[in-house]
């Protein structure tokens, strides 16, 4: 039997409850993980909640990044093997597969071995946000040296990697952030700017720190009315990435800016790639070179324990945290 985190309505943190269940051996292209260590992310809380892109098939688990060794393999794997230590990539679908547990069953296309030097807890916190950040900024965006990238919720786990990879390339990242109270946070993190879009004019800010010519890039996860300015602060042939919608409601487009500019607006998911393999090869290169000349490095906001999922799941719609939210087995 194993401890395994399901819901059976849809709701708020409270609906999170652990089950004790018998998890079944692995089936062809699958691997079974005793988890040390999983990551929560936004996509789990807005599933658990109703607002994700299906409806959950209730009992549902749910989880898509862990930190574990593999227990048993199933039939044609052959890349991994039982003792190896492996971090789970999400390339999955909730329907199907949830991490949430001690023991898990994953698809050994989702995973990679865990890199050297990282622990389980900063292994957790490491994929889906420099996979997702990849994506956006290096596998479509192309950025390049000197160029200045607008990133929104700059202190979520996503907006950090996305700092850290800016600066990796040689790129000006631009942090994002609703007040100054996490200015020196994200300072601090390597924002080389940082605009309280509710306490400055964010297009005058964006105007003076690239001395009139606009950001080349924006990568948002919020979305609703902001929208405007921040595309009103792009350069011509500026590119806007949608990731996410903490605001629901529709993104708010000036069209004179689309067409004087030519504007692209981008929806995007780190699905893109993780399920494509040649694409999801190119991102776990570029993150584990990054990992080992230390360009790259886990920001770990807070750790609970497993049977705390309830607080871990609060907390992380509180918006107080700098960095990863991971959980400890």
């Amino acid at each position: 039997m194993s401890k395994v985190v399901r819901f059976h309505r849809l709701g708020g943190p409270e609906v999170l409850q652990i089950d004790e269940l018998d998890v079944r051996a692995p089936g062809p292209g699958e691997v079974r993980i005793n988890v040390k260590a999983l990551g929560l992310n936004r996509a789990e809380a807005m599933y658990r909640s109703g607002q994700y892109t299906f409806t959950p098939e209730m009992p549902a688990v749910l989880g898509y990044e862990a930190a574990g060794t593999i227990e048993s393999v199933g039939e044609g794997v052959t890349e991994f093997a039982v003792g190896d230590e492996v971090n789970v990539i999400p390339a999955f679908s909730f329907a199907d597969y949830g991490m949430y547990g001690e023991t898990v069953v994953a698809p050994a296309h989702a995973l990679v071995k865990q890199p050297a030097g990282l622990t389980s807890v900063e292994a957790a916190a490491t994929w889906m946000k420099y996979v997702t950040a990849y994506g956006a900024l290096v596998d479509i965006g192309q950025l390049q040296k000197g160029e200045v990238v607008l990133i929104r919720a700059a202190s979520s786990s996503v907006g950090l990697a996305a700092i850290q990879i800016a600066n990796s390339l040689g790129a000006i990242p631009v942090a994002l952030t609703r007040t100054s109270e996490k200015r020196q946070a994200l300072v601090d993190a390597g924002a080389v700017h940082v605009i309280a879009t509710a306490e400055e004019d964010l297009v005058a800010a964006v105007t003076r720190i690239t001395d009139g010519k606009g950001a080349r890039m924006a990568f948002d996860p919020v979305g609703g009315p902001e929208v405007g300015n921040i595309l009103r602060s792009l350069s011509f042939l500026g590119i806007f990435f949608q990731y996410g919608a903490l605001e629901t409601a529709d993104i708010s487009v000036p069209v004179m800016e689309l067409l004087g500019k030519d504007l692209t607006i981008r929806g995007y998911q780190l699905f893109e790639v993780t399920q494509d393999e040649a694409r999801l090869n190119r991102a776990k290169v570029f993150i584990s070179d990054g990992l080992e000349n230390g360009s790259l490095r886990p920001i770990v906001g807070k750790v609970f324990k497993f049977d705390e999922i309830v607080e871990a799941h609060r907390y992380m719609e509180s918006n107080n945290q700098v960095g990863k939210i991971v959980v400890e087995l």
